[in-house]
This record gives structure tokens, sequence and C-alpha cells, in this order.
């Protein structure tokens, strides 16, 4: 797992199966992004059983399978998409093309669990909606920034037991180092990648609408910028949003490509969560210059200040939620419409935007 940069981040939790071996068997196709390698961590974390890596680019592969030296692998995506085994693809294709990824697993009767953002177009999207009605198949998205770091995982918790009142507003800042030599080439275009806001900002309005337990909202208003990156005239470096939910609640939140060197890990994630009975600061990924470990919570509220070191207590429950989902054909871990919502914000943010020249 590399703290340096961002794509190749991959946490590993405490093993918390909650199916029996082989009750649940998936493959992973497409390893374009590092966030693969979580994926499927979270999965197999889980109990589920990782059958078969598919990508036409063979040193990606090599490395795959170093990492998980159990898994097959198959000579085509059709190889995959024909197992009746499979229940599950996950995959991190270049964004533009994650959705008709899904849309070939969900036709051969899969779920599909793919990386954010999990579409660059509100067509694409609109496709997606209707393709998972017709087969009544899943389109998961990991949001990893909130499934995968647990100090955001009992953020949740805490909100859900009361302990700040109800949410009134969410700050987030998603910053990021850029690593701009050893980016593929399709990270710096635009149709390929979608835009920041649509990206990275994914990240910040999902967890906008589940912290501030949002089933809908409004952009009010976006902006983007390429204020450090000349050389890559197609990369937004910079942006911000400000969205209201339709419970009230605010959102502003900000993502860059501007984490100096000088900082230990690859971003300084933080998020602020203000309620009427306290409020909840998350710092992700490191405690600046006191503590190079991420997954810090500090809690103010009527009972007074508290702050939790969380790293490596709390778990990941989204993953065995998922598989769960995938067998009961319920809607623990996420649900369509939330999934759906979040990527349709995002994209709204993106299209709207504002251009900081």
């Amino acid at each position: 797992m590399s703290r340096n940069d961002g794509m190749n981040y991959a946490p590993k939790g405490k093993p918390n199966k909650v199916v029996s071996e082989n009750e649940f068997t998936f493959a992973a196709i497409a390893l374009d992004h590092g966030h693969i390698y979580g994926m499927c961590n979270g999965l197999v974390e889980a109990g589920a059983r990782l059958k078969w890596v598919y990508d036409p680019d063979p040193s990606k592969v090599k490395s795959f399978v170093k990492a998980f030296p159990n898994v097959l692998v198959a000579s085509s995506e059709e190889q995959i998409m024909q197992d009746e085994e499979v229940r599950l693809i996950a995959a991190a294709a270049i964004p533009s093309k994650r959705c008709e990824l899904g849309l070939r697993a969900m036709n051969n009767g899969k779920d599909y669990f793919t990386d954010k953002t999990p579409f660059t177009t509100l067509e694409q999207l609109e496709i997606a909606r209707a393709k998972t009605k017709e087969t009544g198949k899943k389109y998961m998205v990991y949001y990893s920034e909130r499934l995968h770091v647990e100090s955001a995982v009992f953020a949740g918790q805490l909100i859900e037991e009361g302990a700040i009142g109800r949410v009134i507003q969410v700050t987030g800042f998603g910053p990021h180092r850029l690593s701009a030599e050893i980016r593929p080439k399709w990270f710096f275009e635009k149709k390929y990648y979608g835009g920041i806001l649509c990206d990275i900002g994914s990240h910040q309005i999902e967890q906008f609408l589940y912290f501030a337990g949002c089933k809908d909202g409004k952009v009010l208003h976006s902006k983007v910028a390429n204020y450090n990156a000349k050389d890559y005239p197609e990369l937004e470096d910079y942006g911000d949003a400000t969205l209201i939910g339709d419970n009230g609640a605010t959102n502003y939140f900000r993502v860059d490509w501007h984490t100096p060197d000088g900082l230990s890990t690859w971003g300084d994630g933080r998020t602020f969560i203000l309620g009427t009975k306290g409020y909840i600061e998350i710092r992700k990924y490191v405690d600046v210059a006191k503590d190079k470990g991420g997954d810090h919570l500090f809690l103010v509220n009527e009972e007074g200040e508290q702050h939790f070191s969380l790293s490596g207590k709390v778990g990941y429950p989204f993953f065995g939620e998922l598989i769960l989902d995938c067998l009961n054909r319920t809607e623990y871990a996420m649900t369509q419409e939330h999934a759906f919502k979040a990527a349709e914000l995002c994209l709204l943010a993106q299209r709207e935007a504002v251009i900081v020249e």
C-alpha cells in the first residue's frame, strides 16, 4: 500500500468473513486504476473468492497476480463473463469506459462494482439506471474515501447514534498528490477522466449525502481551474463546489492536485461535520506534524471533547454488506439510488463549473 500516491492506495483490514469458502465468487477486469487492489482486498477480507483476473496489458496482470497469487488469469473478458460461478465483476477501467463495462457485466447476469467515478457523462448515468431496472443487477461504486477509511466509518456510526444531533453542514477537503510522472496518459485527457469534480469530487459529494442523510441535492455553485499544471492543458488541478441537500443540510468541498512533496502521505484528507448538538472532524490519512498514521476522529458535543485513534479498530463493513446484498438482493451496503445520486451531482457540478483562468 503506497502512502505517497493515492492511485495505488489500497487499504488492508482485518478479515471479517460473512460467507463460507466458495459461497461468493467474483472476478477482476480492467486494472487501469490502482484502486482495484483496495476493492479486491475488501471483498477477499469479507470472505469472497477472487477467481479470475483479466486485462489486455500483461504487465498489469503480472502485478495483480503477485498481489493475489491464487487468482486465475483469463484469456479474455468473455471467458469471465460466461462463467456462471462469477457473481460480481470488480473493475477499475478508464473512467469513460466504466459504464460500458458495467453494461456488459449486467447483460451477462453479473453485479458490477466499479471504482469511482462511475460515469463521465449524464448520458452514461441514464443508460446505467435503465439497465439496473431492466436486469435487477447492481451497479455499485467504490467511494473509497468513506467506505475504506475507518475514521469515516466511525463518523457514520456516531451520527446514526445521534452523537451530534441533526447534521446541518459538511465541509470536505480532498487534496491529492499529482505524481504526474507515474500517471497514465488518459489521466490528463478530459474526455477520459471527466474533470476534477466528476472524478475526485465524487467522493466528497457521496460523503455529504451520506453523513447529512440527504436523498437528493442541488449544486449551487462550482469552479475548476488549472493553476499549476500548464504542461497538461486538459488537467484541472483545482475544483470546489457548494451544494444544498433536500433536507436543508449544506455542503462545501474542495479537491485539488496540490499536495506538497513534504507531506508524509498522498493527501491530507479531512471532513468536518456540524450537527445541532456537536461536531466531528475526521483526519483521514495523517495528523500533520503529530502522527503519520491516519484515522483520527475528534468529537465535540454536550458531553465534552474526545479524540479517537481508529486505525485497525473499526474495519470496513461495506464489503461484507455488499456481498450479502448481492446474495440476498438487499441494499444494506449502499442503495442503488444513493450510488447514482452522488454520481449525478458530481456530473452536474462538473458541467456547471465556472472555469477560472
